[in-house]
């Protein structure tokens, strides 16, 4: 059995669709769907059951999927272990995470961690919706709810502050906002209540449920422009606001809220040595950004919320 045939069923897995897969492997998709076609006659059992979406596992597949995975593992032991070997990263590593931590915390970083490794390719996957490790749709992700139990490596990456924020224009033209009771009658910009994408993210109701939404959106830069162009209040991350002198805090100490973000991975990428090296060095950099992602920490027992 060809073990290249082999690597196009786990980049399948993986990706979820031959186009997918085929940008993991540098080839072209129908080369994906030839090498998948090799392999089940091989088996003698469909691997792959075609949908509209994509490729999902059969249950021959995903009995499958472990030993390969075991292989890859072992192949890349012996590559990293020989004599002689390319000494660098190298290869890929495909990270998912929201999409504004991604944009705004993560992907400044991750570029000059890219300079230093030229043979490293990062692909950050920076969305408004969960990224599946399950899936195989990233190696490393990084989200609001902890990965339930199995085979996965997790830490606690951070916690990080959300806070009320509106324009001095906008907050000129009402009355002041000395308690949560004077928010009635305010303008507010949030999520689409039916395409949030994580409980932890259904925030405002902690605070004030809005009689009226100027806008509503999928995506937190999004609701963020909104803020900016002076059409309500929002509930913001700090990393995202804070820094915007066009921005006020409202009810500051009082409308104040925390939330975690967790970082994961397959256990059997712990020993790859790109793997390891991206989770450590975004530890690494989470760990010194903890003044843009927990401003002002104050007196707890004034906040609202968790």
């Amino acid at each position: 059995m060809d073990w290249d045939n082999l690597r196009y069923f786990l980049e399948l897995a993986r990706a979820g669709t031959l186009v997918g897969a085929a940008r993991r492997l540098t080839v072209d998709h129908t080369t994906v769907a030839r090498r998948i076609q090799v392999l089940e006659k091989q088996v003698g059992s469909a691997l792959f059951a075609r949908e509209a979406g994509g490729h999902r596992l059969t249950e021959a597949g995903r009995a499958l999927l472990p030993q390969v995975e075991a292989m890859e593992a072992a192949f890349l032991a012996v590559e990293n272990a020989a004599p002689g070997v390319r000494q660098g990263l190298q290869g890929l590593v495909r990270i998912g995470t929201t999409e504004g931590f991604g944009n705004l915390v993560l992907a400044p970083q991750l570029a000059h961690f890219a300079l230093q490794h030229p043979g490293l390719v990062l692909d950050l996957l920076a969305l408004p919706r969960l990224v599946h490790l399950s899936r195989r749709e990233a190696d490393i992700v990084i989200s609001l709810e902890r990965p339930a139990r199995g085979a996965v490596l997790v830490v606690k990456l951070t916690d990080y502050v959300l806070q009320l924020y509106g324009t001095r224009d906008y907050l000129a033209r009402h009355a002041p906002i000395r308690t949560a009771d004077d928010l009635r009658g305010h303008s507010f910009i949030s999520y689409v209540d039916d395409l949030l994408f994580t409980k932890e993210l259904q925030i405002l109701d902690e605070l004030h449920r809005p009689a009226r939404f100027a806008l509503r959106s999928t995506s937190i830069l999004a609701q963020y422009e909104a803020v900016r162009a002076g059409a309500g209040l929002a509930v913001l991350p700090a990393f995202v606001a804070a820094q915007d002198p066009a921005l006020t805090l409202v009810l500051p100490g009082k409308a104040r809220f925390t939330r975690t973000f967790w970082m994961s991975m397959p256990e059997e990428n712990k020993h790859v040595a790109r793997m390891q090296a991206t989770w450590a060095f975004l530890r690494e950099t989470v760990a010194a950004q903890q003044a843009v992602l927990l401003p002002g920490l104050g007196d707890s027992s004034d906040s609202i919320g968790p």
